[in-house]
């Protein structure tokens, strides 16, 4: 869901949903005003993952194609966020936000359970209802679902509590407390397995959309929400205390899961916790790297035929087009190691393993302190003198020579090891630049003007 992949849907594709039976200007005009406020409100209060979530759907895209909103994660990795106009400006922002929360919880749940056994099954997608809207009411500080006509927008968990409680007593069993029956999402769908008659989920009332010309397709699925967790995560970790917050209960609400338990445990989000994973020691910087030279070292492009977007297309009465994805050149990455830090040589080793096992990547290794000359992975690497960046970025730009030769490639992305005691640097491209800086280290370029990638590398067992 990075890079180029983005851009799949053109022009005309978007203007054939927008134009489906197509709603009046003021009416799409309020509903996007609605839905931008609400997103607003997201990524500076409630909710951290859906402030990702939905700036990972490029395509925002309002239509009288669907009946309320969805968001589509279709065969060529593009996300898009569908809503209807009419149905949007009815709720009004506190029924927009409900909703598109809810969207958002719905395409994470997907991701933290993903066996095909559950999300067959009609029970557990009433369950995943009931534990998200009970998550929606506590974070949007709700007493009660928003309304359209009188009726409620979704389902509502106290009512699905009062059914089971009924039911579990005519059987002659006990039931759980409201508190303790939410706890989290398999819990819910355990206790509903035990009523004798457990509803059904009415798609008339659900905001989510379920429709079978627009599943969410698992490969996107997987990807975009990985990135918005880990995106999160990075954000508790510096600090945030909403998204902190936030996935610390999405954890709780989620740790039944097998599968849920393995995902957590690989983001590293133990951490947050004071845990570490039981299989793994969990580097975080490591996980942070490879996040961030995932959406720098993007494939490029080659013509497949997305299934999905296909589909929509087709129920919308127009021709499907092909789309663009897969490598089509070698990416340049220049890894650039401070001599003067305090790096130690497992930090290499780890590098140089996760460049070779990137497809179509041409590696250039740079070694500098006040001066900068090439090396390769394994050579004895010697320096001490003075610090300089601008020697690296120099060189890397083509305005120096090394042994009388300049470096001609244009590098996709440059990472540098160091300490980050220097004199602060300004490159051209400065989103091309990647800074790890060592334990006890300034890292200014995260607080420089362009701010620039950077994290702190840690290399004590978690």
């Amino acid at each position: 869901m990075e890079g180029r992949q983005r851009h799949v849907i053109d022009l005309a594709d978007r203007r054939a949903v927008e134009g489906f039976r197509p709603a009046a200007q003021e009416t799409v005009a309020e509903a996007v005003r609605l839905k931008e406020a609400a997103l607003l409100d997201f990524g500076m209060t409630e909710s951290a993952v859906a402030s990702w979530l939905f700036a990972k759907c490029p395509h925002q895209i309002a239509t009288t194609a669907v009946s309320t909103a969805a968001v589509v994660a279709s065969g060529d990795g593009t996300c898009l966020l569908l809503f209807n106009p009419e149905f949007f400006v009815r709720l009004g922002l506190d029924g927009v936000k409900f909703v598109l929360f809810h969207e958002a919880r719905h395409l994470v749940h997907r991701h933290l359970f993903a066996e095909p056994e559950l999300r067959a099954d009609a029970v557990f997608e009433l369950a995943a209802e009931v534990a998200i809207n009970h998550v929606a009411l506590i974070r949007l500080g709700r007493d009660s679902l928003p309304l359209l006509d009188g009726e409620p927008t979704g389902i509502d968990p106290r009512q699905i509590h009062t059914l089971y409680v009924a039911d579990l007593r005519a059987q002659g069993l006990q039931p759980l407390g409201y508190e303790e029956f939410v706890h989290t999402d398999l819990r819910v769908y355990g206790e509903l397995r035990r009523m004798k008659h457990p509803p059904v989920a009415s798609h008339a009332l659900c905001v989510h959309l379920t429709h079978e010309s627009l599943p969410a397709d698992p490969e996107t699925v997987d990807a975009v929400a990985s990135s918005v967790l880990l995106n999160s995560l990075l954000a508790a970790r510096r600090g945030h205390r909403g998204a902190e917050g936030e996935l610390l209960d999405l954890m709780g609400r989620t740790e039944d899961s097998s599968r849920a338990a393995r995902l957590w445990g690989n983001l590293g989000a133990g951490a947050l916790r004071g845990e570490t994973s039981r299989t793994r020691r969990i580097d975080w910087w490591q996980r942070w790297l490879v996040d961030v030279l995932g959406s720098k070292l993007t494939d490029g492009e080659r013509l497949v035929y997305p299934k999905k977007r296909g589909a929509l297309l087709a129920a919308l009465g127009q021709d499907p087009t092909l789309a663009r994805r897969g490598p089509v050149r070698q990416k340049v990455l220049v890894i650039a190691y401070d001599t003067s830090g305090s790096m130690p040589n497992q930090v290499i080793e780890w590098l140089t393993a996760l460049v070779g096992e990137i497809d179509g990547v041409e590696a250039h290794w740079l070694a500098f302190d006040g001066e900068v000359w090439p090396f390769r992975p394994g050579e004895r690497v010697l320096g001490g003198g003075g610090t300089s960046f601008q020697v690296v970025v120099d060189y890397v730009e083509g305005r120096s020579t090394v042994g009388g030769r300049l470096f001609e490639e244009r590098p996709d992305a440059v990472v540098v090891l160091t300490d980050g005691y220097a004199p602060p640097v300004t490159p051209a491209e400065p989103d091309k630049w990647i800074w790890l800086i060592t334990e006890g280290g300034d890292d200014w370029p995260e607080t420089h003007s362009p701010a620039m990638d950077c994290h702190r590398v840690t290399t004590g067992s978690r």
